[in-house]
This record gives structure tokens, sequence and C-alpha cells, in this order.
């Protein structure tokens, strides 16, 4: 018999946004349901009526929002004790909502009942069912969160189960199993979630796991393993203090280790993606090191471990990268060999004779660069740019005269300081000196650059400079220590890194601006395609 399909309930726009700096508009709410559903989950859980104003403008917009396969749901609680359960509040703030789908929690731990909400257990059972079974007659489905079910169970087995028992007369769709506290462990889920199914064999369990203990994903696991029907969890494991189980994690495990279906799964390949969107409207930097979607995912640094993946990729690398929208990628450093340059030019559409004498030097001089400060693991367009300057002759457009840099103060009613870069380069034997104002010396550099460069090559005004890094390279050296700057740049479809590393910070900077056009003007000449692979794809919605 066929294992039935786990049913995806997904809570960023919900539990993720109680995370630290997380925050979404109502537009961006919007956007990002319209993308889940796209995706393929199959629950929406979008907020809680009544707990903000942005919630409640959610609700009403999404009124009118139309979703393939996705339901939207509210969030809220039980009635309140001793309320009637037609005259609760919050219920009615559920109802207004107009969501297919209503999502409750309450009570399972004795502790929270006497001590929080101060009341008896025998209230806080009616509590649940009545909730229920009003919305539910009110045309909703609804799906109850079991609050602090593992913590209730352990101190008291009995009562925990007979709040379950409560919601499932009232007619829930899916008991939901909350590690509210993070604190359980795996071998308890496994064994508490298999007494639930033989407690209660005709309901739907739910799993919904938290990550204080670094254990959400593995914990939802246990619980389908167990039995469980439902895994509740956020993208990218947003969520408060240390996140939510994390969906991007939970997905490729039940897909491509458990062999589990889920609706989802026929998107796979666009689980990166996903997460790069989901990380771009909440605007935060994408973790590299996330497991499946992360760039680092499926790095290889050691030339071991790089010439090792170039000829049997699973000796290092536990699934095909492209099943959930990745790729294999080799890290350039002072540890690398012939085998991961090669690779890596291949990367690059460049193909190099192993024992070629060329490789041999290109891999000398790479190596002092490193020595000198210059670091290549997040500068693929510098390395491009080096490889083809070194293997190929290429000339760099940009020729450069001279540059200074200066900082100013202008006194008004306040003080304000300025900066101002002038910029003496040559391009295609034309001299041009340009000048150029911005609040600090690096885009000061980049105005004047910029501005240079349009007459020639007037698609560099579609750059932008996304990130900048600075960093010490020797701090024993203080002041005089070589910097080293990374950049990142984007023309709105293809992001690519560069780096320069001087004593001078200026320098330094000037560096690995002069690259990121470079290879701004190297993507255009070739049309994109010999240099595609060392740029990444920006997560922008088309």
């Amino acid at each position: 018999m066929d294992a039935p399909k786990i049913s995806i309930y997904d809570t960023t726009l919900r539990d993720g946004s109680q995370g630290e700096g997380i925050s979404f508009s109502v537009n961006g709410k919007i956007r990002v349901a319209q993308k889940l559903d796209q995706f393929g989950v199959d629950y929406i859980e979008a907020g809680w009526p009544g707990s903000n104003p942005r919630d409640l403008a959610f609700f009403e917009e999404a009124k009118g929002l139309s979703l393939k396969h996705a339901k939207i749901a509210a969030f809220g609680s039980t009635r309140r004790a001793n309320v009637d359960v037609a005259e609760d509040p919050q219920l009615r703030l559920l109802l207004d909502a107009e969501t297919p789908v209503v999502t409750i929690f309450g009570k399972t731990w004795l502790l929270h009942v006497e001590k929080v909400i101060r009341t008896t257990g025998a209230e806080n059972l009616l509590m649940i069912e009545e909730s229920v079974r009003f919305l539910g007659e009110q045309g909703r489905e609804v799906i109850y969160d079991a609050e602090h079910f593992f913590d209730g169970y352990k101190d008291n087995p009995e009562f925990a189960i007979d709040t379950l028992r409560s919601a499932s007369r009232g007619g829930a769709e899916y008991l939901v199993l909350c590690d509210t506290n993070g604190g359980t462990q795996v071998h308890e889920i496994e064994e508490i979630v298999a007494n639930v199914r033989r407690l209660l064999p005709e309901n739907r369990i739910g799993m919904h796991c938290h990550n204080d203990c670094g254990l959400g994903v593995a914990l939802s696991l246990a619980g389908v393993r167990a039995g469980a029907l439902q895994v509740q969890g956020t993208v990218n494991g947003y969520g408060e203090r240390n996140g939510n189980a994390n969906l991007t994690s939970i997905i490729p495990n039940l897909s491509l280790k458990f062999g589990r279906e889920m609706n989802c799964s026929g998107n796979l390949k666009k689980l990166r993606d996903l997460s790069l969107y989901i990380d771009d409207m909440a605007n935060q930097h994408p973790d590299i090191r996330a497991p499946y979607v992360g760039a680092s995912a499926f790095a290889h640094k050691g030339g071991v471990h790089a010439d090792a993946a170039s000829k049997v990729a699973r000796s290092y690398e536990h699934i095909d990268p492209a099943l959930v929208g990745n790729r294999s990628r080799v890290l350039v450093s002072d540890m690398s060999g012939r085998s991961s340059i090669m690779m890596k030019a291949r990367e690059m559409g460049v193909d190099l004779e192993a024992r070629s004498p060329e490789l041999k030097t290109f891999l000398q001089e790479l190596k002092d660069l490193e020595f000198r400060g210059y670091e290549y693991e997040s500068a693929d367009a510098s390395f491009k740019l080096l490889l083809d300057k070194f293997l190929h002759g290429r000339k760099d457009r940009i020729k450069l005269k001279g540059y200074r840099a200066m900082i100013s103060e202008e006194v008004h009613s306040e003080r304000e300081l300025y900066s101002e870069a002038t910029v003496k380069i040559s391009v295609d034997d034309n001299e041009n000196h340009t000048v150029a104002e911005a609040r600090g010396p690096v885009g000061a550099l980049d105005h004047a650059l910029r501005k240079a460069l349009e007459p020639s090559y007037p698609f560099v005004a579609d750059m932008r400079l996304i990130d900048f890094k600075v960093r010490i390279v020797d701090s024993k050296e203080g002041t005089d220590a070589q910097i080293r700057v990374q950049v990142e740049s984007t023309d709105g479809h293809r992001s690519w890194g560069t780096v320069g590393a001087s004593e001078n910070i200026i320098e330094a900077c000037w560096e690995a601006l002069k690259d990121a056009y470079e290879f701004k003007i190297l993507l255009e000449e070739d049309g994109g395609s010999a240099v595609e692979k060392a740029s990444r794809r920006v997560a922008v919605e088309s």
C-alpha cells in the first residue's frame, strides 16, 4: 500500500514573521502567498486577525486573491474562559477574515491552563471543543494546534490526550502536535506521536516544531515516520528565537530521502528559487550554508574533494544539486590544486590541459595573490578576468590614468560630510576625466567611474552595488594591515563578486570596483554565453 501524501502547511507569514529582523509589508505578504501557491504548498497561514493592522489589511486584500492550489488560513486562539463561544471577539475576527481555513490553538499543558490563563482543566476542554465546532459550523475547515503538546504530554499524558479528543469531537481536520518550546528530543517525538496515533487512529496528525535545540527538521521528520500526515514550518526556518522547522530542508528530505509524495513534489527544482525569493522579500541575506538550497551546499574547496566530485559526483554529493535547483561549485583558494582550477575554469567555459605549463604558472600566480590578501571564493568575476588575462591575453578595457578621492565637510544648518572623487581613464583610446560626489568615497568612486564609462558602454547604467565588505587580512598589523575589499554588483538579472586588496583601503576599493565594471563589459561583449556561469542569478520577480 502506497504511503499517503504529506500535507505541507507554511507559516512563514505568521510564525516566521515573529523572527527577529523579519517583517513583511501587506503587498509583500500577498506576493509571498502567490509564490508559495505556485510552488505547491497546501496551506498558507497568513496572520492573526486583530493582532495588528497589517494582518487585518492583508486579509482584506486576500479576499480577492485567486490561488491555484493553496488555502489561506487565519490563525487565532480558542474562546476565552467562561465566555459564550458566539460572543467571543477573537472568533468573530477569525470569521470576518473570510478565509477557507481557520487554525486555532488551545492549551495542552496544565501548567498553562492553571497558571497562565487561570481556569480549570474541564473549562479548557470545553473551550477547545466549542471553538472548533463553532468555526466548523460557519463553514470553515478547522485545524487545531495543540500548543506545548509535548511538554504537556510529559507532564500529564491523560490530560494532553483529552485536549486532542476535545478538538476531535469538535470536528478538527488535523490535530497538530506543537513542540512550542522546541526542547523535545527525537526519540521522545517518535514515541509520543506513535502513542497518539494508537489512541486516536481515526484522526489526522500534524507536526509543528521549533529549532531551539537545532532539531526542528529532525523532529518533523521523526513525526512523519511515526505517522503524522501534515508538517508545519517556514521557508528558510524563519521564526521566533531560533526559528521554526525549515521547510526548505523538510520538503527535499521527505521527497528524496523518504520517498513521500507531496503536492509540491513536482516543483522541487524550484526550491532554491523559492528560498532566495523569500529571503529577498524579507530583506534577509541568504544563508550560504543552508542544506540543499545554500550557495555552499554543493561547493568544493579542497583539491582532493573537487577532483573526486568531478569524476564521480556522488562521491562527495549526496544528491544531484539540480534536483533542488542548485548547482555544484568549485571554490578557488590557496588550497586549490590543478584539478580545482581546471574544474573552475571549465565551469566558466574555459578548457585547460592538466599538464600545460600555463596552468602551472597560473596556479602559482593565484596562490601568490591569495597570499597577498586576495580571495576568490566569493569573487568569481575577478577570477574569470584573471583567467582571461593570464591565459588568453585579454586586455583591460579600462586603462587607469589616475584617480583621487577625498572627504570634505559642508557647513549648513547641520555639519555634513561628503566625498568627491576624480577619475581619469582611457576607454577605447579616448581619455575621460570625470568628477562625482557621494556620501562616502566608495560611492563617489563608483559614480565617477560609471560616468566616465557610460559614453562608451551605456549598459553600465544598469549596474548597481548590492554588497560591500571590508576585511583586515592580518589583524596583528593594525592600521598598516593589508585590506581586502569584496564587492557584489548586479544588473538586475545577474550578480557577480569582485575583490581588491591593498594596504590602502581606497586602492582596494578601486580594484574591486574596476573589476566589477570590466566583468559587465565582458558579459555584454560575449553575449553572456562564455561567462554566464561566473555570475549568479539574482532572485528578482519576473
